[in-house]
């Protein structure tokens, strides 16, 4: 497997791999994330732009995976991460995630962050596995950026099922 940025043309693949991500909710009693419209093409293009857009590409040089990042107070922080569920349990998002903890380290960001769900096995449960920790509302690493994007996310709908902050420190950076 194969880490690179994404292309331009590719973005409404990307769409596609979100919404067939999305699926698997349902079997949660979570349709309404399932038929969660992707991010519009006009914002994944600026994160294309401004080199924040990496796929996971298979031999034919097709994207099966992509993930999103922003910088948030000092963070690299995963804005969205799907895996077409035919590539899904074979590391794709792991290797995603460490494309981006290099890039983070490289940039002399301290920690990789992320937003998700508690109770979903290939949310919080997952990322813990990563390395990930869940931040309590006590938690100094719990920025007003992440308190940001948490009650953006709360307005969207997204607080209706539990939902977590989570951080990972970059090996190499100061904690």
């Amino acid at each position: 497997m194969r880490i690179r940025a994404a292309a331009s043309a590719e973005l409404p693949l990307l769409q596609d791999i979100e919404r067939a991500a999305g699926e698997p909710f349902r079997t949660l009693g979570m349709a309404a994330i399932a038929d969660d419209d992707p991010l519009p093409l006009d914002v994944m293009e600026s994160y294309r732009c401004a080199g924040r857009a990496w796929v996971a590409v298979d031999a034919a040089d097709r994207p099966v995976a992509y993930l999103l990042a922003d910088t948030v107070d000092g963070s690299a922080h995963i804005e969205q991460v799907s895996v077409h569920p035919g590539a899904a349990r074979r590391g794709v998002g792991r290797a995603l995630i460490e494309h981006l903890a290099a890039s983070a380290r490289e940039q002399g960001l301290a920690a990789l962050t992320l937003t998700t769900f508690t109770e979903v096995p290939w949310n919080a449960p997952y990322y813990t596995r990563l390395g990930f920790r869940p931040l309590t509302e006590s938690d100094p690493a719990l920025t007003e950026g992440l308190r940001a994007i948490s009650r953006a996310e709360s307005a969207h709908g997204l607080s209706v099922w539990p939902r977590v902050c989570m951080r990972r420190e970059v090996e190499g950076s100061a904690p």
